[in-house]
């Protein structure tokens, strides 16, 4: 289960800080009630799975979930820039993310 909760919080920080963006620096109350809503959803997850996993594989995980689906978002949603580079900068956050998952593994 712990790597379900990893994969919630990290879903989490993508809402969080996409509700962020449309908070409009906070002046938006719909904006900034999703944001606050998402990032409790992420820590409370995160929490959940930092009790199983070791927090160098969770937290580098969670991060990468979270700026890998951000700038995914970003190119999707908000029609940011889709430039190769900034694909296979993505590519090699994923690529670290994996490497994570493999020599991290679970357990106290």
């Amino acid at each position: 289960m712990a790597w379900i909760f990893l994969l919630i919080s990290g879903l989490g920080e993508v809402g969080g800080v996409t509700f962020m963006k449309l908070s409009n620096g906070f002046r938006n109350w719909k904006g900034t009630v999703g944001a606050v809503l998402f990032g409790f959803i992420s820590f409370y997850f995160l929490s959940k799975a930092l009790q199983d996993i070791p927090i160098s594989t969770a937290y580098g995980i969670w991060t990468g979930i979270g700026s890998v689906g951000s700038v995914l978002l970003g190119m999707l949603v908000f029609k940011e820039s889709k430039d190769l580079r900034k694909i296979l900068f993505v590519l090699m956050i994923i690529t670290g993310v994996v490497g994570l998952k493999f020599v991290g593994g679970g357990g106290h």
